[in-house]
């Protein structure tokens, strides 16, 4: 069964088709509709989106009597983003706090929420005075105490939705500072062990797993039928359904939400909402946002690196910048890891600080040489923006493109040093042999080829 496509063009149209196909008014009948969840992940301190997210949900809550949950399915915050970093966390935290004034919010931790604040248990606290629930599988290997029960129980109108956190385990993704501190269990492991009980005798219930798209096939099948799963970590957009259970995941970087109805017979239905670089900011951040960037942000990360013609989805950038690389280097495939990028480009004059959210991270070129078909068999488990299978995911995925070159039996792909030394995660395979392009960086590479003005 293939899952909901997640282009941007169509994202609108295919999250409202997903939700007429999968709604129980397609058989006629009217379930009462018990609540609805809004739910987002891997918002990376997303400052252009934060204020129309926040104005999203508020009209959400505000669009009917129907009860709401908000869901922040982790990775609320990003060190790669300098305003978040001198300003402690700012806007994100004035966003928790306005999204628990709205409507409860659980948060699910991420492997970015200490990212500003590096104690986990910290950041817990802080998140609790401002009245959300969180929930995680993360124990702290300081005290062998979880910093967060994996299960809670928050009110849904007159019902109570119990809410499942599930967290990944891949601690190279943590802050590097913080891993002595973090006991984390294998998210299918836990799941085999604590699901039942942690999901028995619920009125109505969901589970937010930030552990990715490979556990979560594991954990699906563990599921009773009828409790959706939201995902996170991948920086995905889809809808998928394995038998009775619904399984989102819901965009990153506030590009998106997802509004999930739940009907009193125990169905649920979901629609992904984009949201626009130029809707409407919620008066709450419409004063706090700008303020805080004029004074952390320096003239040089205001500097404008150039300009680019159209705004690009991510999937779009990615391919963009993996061309980039192919051509800077002489190979005949580009590939990047899909997390390395944050956001897609946006038109118009872009700065240093909102290019630095679009290429998150500054990287080696490596270089090695494949037959041709094994560049078609990374080509085929490359970009998974696009519709496919969910046994055809495998989490850590490749943006990857290929240019016009002639070519021998072998041909050359590029890569950065991240996804060369994970090649097994990114590439399926461990034999590749990569060396380094010197004096090449993946930032300066992907700026030339994405913006006008660049020389």
């Amino acid at each position: 069964m293939r899952d909901t496509p997640a282009s941007p063009d169509r994202r609108l149209f295919l999250g409202a088709t997903a939700a007429v196909a999968a709604s129980p008014l397609l058989a006629g009948l009217s379930p009462p509709v018990v609540g609805r969840v809004l739910a987002m992940s891997d918002l990376h301190s997303a400052y252009e989106r934060s204020g129309q997210l926040l104005a999203a949900l508020e009209a959400e809550v505000a669009s009917g009597p129907a009860p709401h949950v908000i869901a922040i399915n982790g990775d609320i915050f990003e060190r790669g983003n300098v305003a978040a970093v001198r300003s402690e966390g700012a806007i994100d935290w004035a966003f928790i706090g306005e999204a628990a004034r709205i409507a409860p919010t659980v948060v699910n931790l991420g492997n970015h929420d200490n990212d500003i604040i590096p104690d986990l248990a910290d950041v817990v606290a802080r998140l609790r005075a401002l009245g959300v629930t969180v929930v995680s599988t993360i124990v702290d290997a300081r005290t062998k105490a979880p910093y967060a029960s994996a299960t809670a129980v928050v009110p849904l109108g007159t019902r109570t939705l119990r809410v499942v956190g599930i967290a990944t385990n891949a601690l190279n993704t943590y802050p590097a500072a913080s891993r002595s501190t973090l006991d984390i269990p294998a998210p299918a492991e836990w799941a085999r062990t604590h699901l039942p009980a942690a999901l028995s005798g619920a009125d109505v219930a969901i589970v937010l797993s930030h552990a990715g798209v490979a556990p979560d096939r594991e954990i699906l099948p563990l599921l009773p039928a009828g409790v959706p799963m939201i995902g996170g970590h991948n920086h995905l957009l889809f809808q998928h359904r394995q038998g009775g259970n619904l399984y989102v995941h819901t965009g990153s970087w506030s590009n998106a939400y997802t509004a999930m109805t739940m009907y009193a017979d125990g169905s649920a239905d979901a629609v992904s909402k984009a949201v626009a670089v130029n809707a409407m900011s919620s008066p709450r951040l419409a004063t706090l946002i700008p303020g805080i960037l004029a004074e952390a942000l320096t003239d040089q990360e205001r500097t404008i690196l150039g300009a680019s013609p159209a705004a690009l989805s991510l999937g779009q950038t990615g391919r963009a910048v993996a061309a980039a690389m192919a051509a800077a280097t002489g190979a005949h495939a580009g590939f990047i890891g899909h997390t390395t990028l944050g956001t897609g480009l946006p038109a118009g004059p872009v700065s240093r600080h909102a290019f630095d959210a679009v290429v998150r991270f500054e990287g080696k070129f490596m270089i090695a040489e494949v037959s041709r078909e094994r560049l078609a068999a990374f080509m085929a488990r490359s970009n998974q923006d696009r519709p496919m299978p969910l046994d055809h995911r495998n989490g850590d995925f490749l943006y990857g493109d290929t240019i016009a070159r002639r070519a021998g039996p072998l041909v050359r792909i590029v890569t950065t040093d991240w996804c060369a030394s994970n090649q097994a995660e990114y590439f399926g395979v461990s034999d590749l042999v990569f060396r380094e392009i010197p004096d090449l960086r993946l930032k300066p590479v992907a700026a030339k080829a994405l913006l006008t003005g660049q020389s």
